[in-house]
């Protein structure tokens, strides 16, 4: 994210009043996210498309609104400002408060470094969008019990027999790990953890989502408005991936996008397309901040 701010040798330079104002922003932005999750929880209800993205990818409302200024930005400081106290901040000379980028590269360089190569693998690859979103369907392939309590649209013998009538070439490890005994000889390939840089593709739903993990991984790193719209299409992606299950949505009032049926399949390509876009945006944001982090830190990117 570009700031108005003061631009100096040492980077931009974000006032008070702006930065309090974008940080006050960005809370409530993430609390109108975070809402129906919050509200679920303290009153111990379970949602079967909206869960897994806490429980999965670790989510934490209290993390996701903490405001980040990014790499490179200094605040000018007020009193009991938040980030003083927060890991890998530093008070620099001038007392302005930034990211201590080389700090952060000490601690998560590795992770850095694996992040970059994995998504920029990825951007650099053509769009496959010929999965159908069939991992879902692999994942109670012959299977009396479910991760969801949800009912089968079709039944258990109808799933199993969209199965069977389909080719199955399912490129993400972490989704292709949850097929059933039964399903994981009829996927064309083999993903695995060693081989997920060269296997994620940008059409793949569950390699977008992962954006959302790479942003939080990435922490203080990452300006507030990215790591929010990474969230953001992490939703709307999560819908699709269970609209397009095997899994009855008629109790949360969600319609199925039907893959089993010609006119199922154009539309879950219409929305795949859709998101591998605007993943290849937020993808490309994240590789900038990736770049940035290294550079400030005065390390190679390779």
């Amino acid at each position: 994210m570009t700031y108005a701010g003061e631009t100096t040798i040492d980077g931009t330079l974000l006032r008070a009043e702006r930065w309090t104002t974008l940080a006050r922003e960005h809370e409530a932005r993430a609390d109108g996210m975070t809402a129906g999750h919050r509200a679920r929880k303290a009153s111990g209800q379970r949602h079967a498309i909206e869960d897994f993205l806490y429980e999965y990818y670790n989510t934490r409302p209290s993390v996701l609104r903490r405001w980040h200024p990014g790499v490179g930005v200094r605040l000018e400081p007020v009193p009991g400002m938040p980030h003083e106290k927060w890991r890998w901040y530093t008070t620099n000379p001038d007392g302005t408060v930034g990211l201590d980028a080389a700090a952060f590269l000490r601690d998560r360089g590795d992770s850095v470094r694996f992040i970059h190569r994995l998504l920029t693998a990825i951007a650099s690859r053509p769009t496959f969008t010929g999965c159908f979103g069939l991992h879902e369907w692999a994942m109670v392939y012959r299977q009396d019990e479910h991760r969801h309590t949800l009912p089968l649209r079709l039944g258990q013998a109808g799933t199993d027999a969209v199965v069977q009538a389909h080719p199955i070439r399912c490129s993400h490890f972490d989704a292709y790990r949850f097929f059933t005994p039964a399903a994981v000889d009829l996927n064309r390939v083999r993903p695995s953890r060693e081989s997920q840089v060269e296997m994620d593709q940008p059409g793949c739903l569950h390699a977008s989502m992962d954006g959302h993990k790479w942003a939080s991984k990435l922490g203080p790193a990452v300006p507030g408005d990215l790591a929010l719209d990474c969230f953001e299409l992490a939703l709307d992606i999560r819908l699709l991936d269970m609209q397009a299950s095997p899994y009855d949505l008629t109790s949360y009032g969600e319609p199925a996008v039907p893959i089993e049926t010609a006119e199922g399949k154009a539309e879950y390509v219409a929305r795949q397309r859709e998101f591998a876009a605007r993943s290849q945006v937020l993808r490309g944001r994240l590789i900038e901040v990736l770049e940035s982090l290294m550079s400030a830190a005065g390390t190679d990117v390779s």
